[in-house]
């Protein structure tokens, strides 16, 4: 009954707001938090790989007893990271999965731990959502994300839940919970969460390798 009352809001809502584009996700907070990080992250990475190459710590104790750790926990460690990060908790899992490439944890194994545990994560938001409704839902996210997130499913639909898969940045797990909320068809679901983010993972699993090659870390 609370399901339907509120996708009615949402719907007429929707319907007054026809010109929701894609330009005004650009405009909202969660999107420029998004964009805020992607540029931070990206500015730490540079600076980091530049001191390190500068440095030249790959035969230093410290980094082989990282080393030995992601070697030893890493398969283990990723699978709980990435299941956490599905669920809404931000534990930075692509620099995660660079970090187990780059010291030289499997490739392969370390794709599927990663993208799997990422969609178990995003599974459980699914379920929650789909149980527990709106109440649970406002916990999670501000009424004016779940609005602008409601806004979005409408327009554009699996369209957008998969552009925000393939892009780390982009809060794919609020979409989530919209997926659970609704109750779209589970299967899909579960199609379009594992996918995009075995492209990503696939990504950052090779540019981890490549640059411990060029740090000398493997």
């Amino acid at each position: 009954m609370i399901v339907d009352s509120y996708q009615k809001i949402a719907n007429q809502a929707f319907v007054k707001d026809t010109q929701f584009s894609l330009k005004d996700i650009l405009k909202t907070s969660w999107m420029r938090s998004a964009l805020v990080l992607a540029i931070v992250a990206t500015v730490a990475g540079i600076v980091l790989f530049w001191f390190f190459k500068s440095f030249d710590f790959s035969d230093s104790q410290f980094f082989m007893n990282i080393q030995e750790f992601f070697l030893t926990y890493g398969l283990f460690g990723i699978f709980i990271a990435t299941i956490i990060a599905g669920t809404l908790i931000p534990l930075g899992s692509p620099a995660l999965i660079a970090a187990a490439a780059l010291f030289g944890v499997n490739p392969i194994a370390l794709i599927i731990v990663a993208t799997t545990g990422f969609t178990i994560g995003m599974m459980i938001n699914y379920a929650l959502a789909y149980q527990l409704g709106r109440p649970y839902i406002e916990k999670k996210m501000s009424v004016k994300n779940l609005q602008e997130m409601t806004f979005i499913w409408h327009k554009w639909g699996w369209i957008i839940y998969i552009i925000f898969g393939l892009i780390p940045v982009l809060p794919v797990e609020l979409l989530s919970f919209i997926c659970g909320f609704l109750k779209t068809r589970l299967f899909t679901f579960i199609i379009l969460s594992f996918f995009p983010r075995l492209f990503v993972f696939t990504l950052l699993v090779y540019f981890g390798q490549s640059a411990g090659i060029w740090l000398g870390f493997s």
